[in-house]
């Protein structure tokens, strides 16, 4: 597996990530934002960072644009968490998705949000070759979410 990871820059930490963990923690969604909270696998503390929850023919997904970060590994560990927008909190189940399955799920993805995330894609987008995407996949954790009842 390769461990490829894009750090955010300091506009995106300080200025458009809290700006939209904070929209969505007060109950707006900005294109499928929500704020993951995951269980930390070393200290158990609650993580928390925003996300954007992709839906694909009726199941989501949670995608990791910047590669294998804290939430990815956390994710792994815990093997679910919670997702919030605003009061609604939805305990979750995750499952991750193998490489042969990213292509189509990184295409949606891209066609969603490339304009937010698509620098962290090293210039595959979604008119990408089913190759290209299948190329990048092991970059890029994909999780499915299943929402406990």
């Amino acid at each position: 597996m390769s461990v490829h990871v894009q750090k955010p820059g300091w506009f995106t930490v300080n200025v458009l990530n809290r700006t939209i963990a904070w929209i969505t923690r007060h109950g707006i969604s900005v294109w499928g934002s929500r704020v993951l909270a995951v269980r930390g696998r070393k200290s158990g503390e609650w993580r928390r960072t925003p996300v954007n929850l992709l839906t694909v023919d009726g199941r989501r997904y949670l995608v990791a644009p910047r590669g294998h970060v804290q939430w990815t590994h956390n994710m792994r560990a815990a093997g679910g968490g919670e997702l919030h927008l605003g009061k609604k909190v939805d305990v979750f189940t995750a499952t991750e998705v193998p490489d042969d399955e990213k292509p189509e799920l990184l295409r949606a993805y891209l066609k969603r949000w490339k304009a937010e995330v698509g620098v962290f894609f090293g210039g595959v987008g979604p008119d990408s070759s089913v190759e290209e995407l299948r190329r990048i996949a092991p970059d890029h954790p994909i999780f499915r979410v299943t929402i406990e009842a």
